[in-house]
């Protein structure tokens, strides 16, 4: 028998802290700087040439548009007049070209709005595969930490805002500019002085522009926060209905949810409040200056130094530049919520694994004839939470190849840390954990999950058909390969029962069939995955006494000749161990056979006398 000289620590489930103090602050990731502007770049660099012709399309249509007042000025001053002299020719072809115009605007205004809405579609998809698969891929203490409903809001609401401004607002803003820049440049070449008081009108506007972005921009991130907190409240809620009605929490719910809830409508209403805000001075700076150039060039018109037609035609042009600053406000308000939902999914982006797949992967060595089982060898390992509090000291552990391992111990006395070091859930924080003298860092995750299959108590079931879910682990298994593992099992019989047998739909979680049914399907898959060691994380302890049973002729059949590791709450499954670990306070306290602990006076004796009594 063997001890480890280990310290006082948590397991990993006693180890979390728990959400507390303002949920706002727990929805915030760090953003590298410049994190944003590569991913935007990252995102719309292979879609480059249909964003060029797409801009092309904008600038042709723009100018399209922009054509009429200048055709509505050579009406008045040249076609009108001729007219009169019986000339019908200049006011036939202002007509003709205002036609025109109007046709090609329109064509190319189709052309762009078909453009623009397949590259944003391509740059959402794109960014919702993105955000998957860098769920997926995040090691297990990411997810511990950061909860499935603000990766729902990521993928959604953020998603979401910036859709709108891609297809909405992004249209606007571009079409503003060129406005602005036409504009300005025909003004200026109609009449110098017109167009001198109408481009120094910018400069208010900008001011104004500048002092919205920045009020704006903090509100919308506090808005993007909000409905992150509601989303996330919402979703736990669901997941947990059953406690939540257990212990009459629906009161309770609904207070902490009305917080969250008006705290996502002040933030609304500050968004509007900014909004209203930039409205008012734009439509004053805009209102103002159009006021002012009218005044002074009805009286340059008046004493003979302008044209009639020119004014007219000022008049248009201002109206046209001003009229799309409501406009700007609206994309200022889509592009401040796009901003914020941007800099949060690049902050999520930016997250590496804490479990990183190898450089260069090793290949581990054939697994000997005869012995599906691999050896695993602890070397030296130690283990800490980010968090800080040491669960593993340093220690040594050899599991030979085809033993079956029971480990048992209180709660919270390291037995899960240790399985998911093996499971390469976490990476040890010193030490090195081998299967067959490999080092589990060098091995890529593809092959490593071959090699090392966890069946969780939970015993998840993905929405699909029971034979989808046996064969997770080899896709590429045959029908009889897959109703061969469950006949093995011991699954067949309740599997062939069901509606459609091998193709009846578990539902959400499994929820179709029983807990002890979801456990016999999980133990199908992990035998036909085959995997050289198997890890069973409390598997046994939500049945009862018939559903144990039938779960450990299961396992029994699974870990024939397979390197076991099985973690313990019931003695009951300790008895088709070869050795067993007793942990206690992070320490390996007892090793040796079952029946030899239980002949002993140690910490295991002790519980199995418990166990007994409580039998008889």
């Amino acid at each position: 028998m063997t001890a480890a000289t280990t310290a006082p620590v948590r397991d990993q489930d006693d180890d979390r802290t728990p959400p507390s103090g303002d949920p706002f602050d727990q929805d915030r990731l760090p953003t590298p700087p410049g994190a944003t502007g590569v991913l935007l770049r990252s995102l719309l660099s292979p879609l480059r040439g249909r964003v060029l012709v797409t801009a092309l399309l904008l600038l042709l249509q723009q100018a399209a548009v922009q054509a009429g007042p200048l055709l509505v000025a050579y009406a008045i001053d040249r076609a009108v007049p001729a007219f009169r002299d019986d000339d019908n020719g200049p006011l036939i072809a202002v007509a003709v070209g205002y036609l025109l115009c109007a046709g090609a605007a329109g064509a190319l205004q189709y052309g762009f709005v078909t453009a623009s809405a397949r590259v944003s579609q391509d740059v959402l998809l794109d960014l919702r595969g993105r955000i998957f698969r860098h769920a997926q891929a995040l090691s297990v203490d990411f997810h511990e930490r950061y909860t499935s409903g603000r990766l729902i809001s990521r993928s959604t609401t953020d998603v979401e805002s910036l859709r709108e401004l891609l297809e909405e607002g992004l249209q606007e803003l571009v079409m503003v500019i060129l406005s602005a820049v036409y504009i300005s440049a025909l003004l200026l070449w109609l009449d110098l002085g017109l167009g001198a008081v109408a481009v120094a009108s910018f400069v208010p506007l900008y001011l104004l522009v500048r002092s919205y972005q920045r009020r704006a921009g903090r509100v919308y991130r506090k808005r993007s926060t909000a409905i992150a907190a509601v989303i996330v409240k919402f979703v736990e809620t669901m997941n947990g209905i059953r406690p939540v009605r257990a212990f009459r929490r629906e009161a309770a719910n609904d207070a902490d949810f009305a917080v969250l809830n008006r705290r996502h409508e002040r933030t609304n209403g500050d968004a509007l409040l900014e909004m209203a805000r930039y409205v008012v001075g734009s439509r004053v700076t805009a209102n103002t200056t159009v006021a002012l150039i009218v005044l002074w060039g009805a009286y340059r018109v008046a004493e003979g130094s302008l044209e009639l037609g020119v004014l007219a035609a000022a008049v248009l042009y201002l109206r046209r530049l001003y009229d799309p600053i409501d406009r700007l406000g609206m994309f200022l308000n889509s592009y401040q919520s796009a901003a914020a939902s941007l800099e949060k999914i690049a902050g999520l982006l930016a997250q590496t694994p804490s479990v990183p797949e190898p450089s260069a992967p090793r290949e581990l060595p054939a697994r000997r004839t005869g012995l599906p089982g691999r050896e695993v060898v602890f070397d030296d390992v130690r283990f800490a939470y980010r968090t800080g509090g040491e669960v593993l000291p340093r220690f040594g552990l050899t599991l030979p190849a085809g033993q079956t391992v029971a480990v048992v111990g209180s709660t919270g006395a390291g037995k899960s840390t240790l399985a998911k070091l093996l499971a390469r859930f976490y990476d040890p924080t010193d030490g090195r954990v081998l299967l067959d003298g490999v080092d589990l860092r060098d091995l890529a995750g593809r092959a490593l999950r071959r090699e090392v299959v966890m069946v969780t108590q939970e015993a998840f079931l993905f929405s699909g058909t029971v034979a989808e879910n046996i064969s997770i682990g080899r896709p590429d298994a045959t029908r009889e390969e897959i109703e061969q593992a469950a006949k093995e099992i011991g699954a067949h019989d309740f599997i062939a029962a069901l509606p459609d047998g091998y193709d009846t739909d578990v539902r959400k979680r499994g929820g179709r069939i029983s807990a002890g049914q979801r456990q016999l399907v999980s133990f199908a898959r992990a035998l036909l995955a085959d995997p050289a060691v198997l890890i069973l994380d409390e598997a046994t302890s939500s049945l009862d006494v018939p559903g144990e049973r039938a779960v450990q002729r299961a396992m029994a059949t699974v870990l024939k000749g397979r390197t076991a590791v099985v973690i313990a709450h019931r003695l009951s499954t300790v008895e088709i161990a070869d050795r067993v670990l007793v942990m206690e306070h992070g320490r390996i306290v007892e090793d040796g056979s079952p029946a030899e602990l239980i002949a002993g006076t140690g910490r295991f004796a002790d519980l199995h006398r418990a166990w007994r009594d409580s039998l008889a």
